[in-house]
């Protein structure tokens, strides 16, 4: 499901037009990466938990020549599927 489709689910599901669907949408996902933004998780019951995690920074090396590389520290986002989530999954 991509978000076009995501929005007519919404909008079908809750009675909405095509266009109040898309605003929600919109709203939840800004909503989202504000809070991960500030450093704030998003915990959503039975869904799942959205988080910020730091990644150190390393060296590697580049396949191509075998030269060591620096990667900077880093922000991940960290998404732990919630219980009725994973049961819907299962079934």
């Amino acid at each position: 499901m991509n978000k076009q489709e995501l929005i007519n689910a919404v909008a079908k599901q809750a009675k909405l037009t095509k266009a109040a669907s898309a605003q929600a949408v919109e709203a939840f996902l800004k909503s989202v990466k504000d809070s991960l933004r500030k450093g704030e998780e998003v915990r959503l019951i039975g869904f799942g938990t959205f988080k910020k995690t730091k990644v150190a920074g390393r060296t590697v090396r580049n396949p191509r020549n075998g030269e060591p590389v620096k990667v900077p520290p880093t922000n991940r986002v960290k998404f732990s599927a919630g219980k009725d989530l994973k049961k819907a999954a299962n079934s």
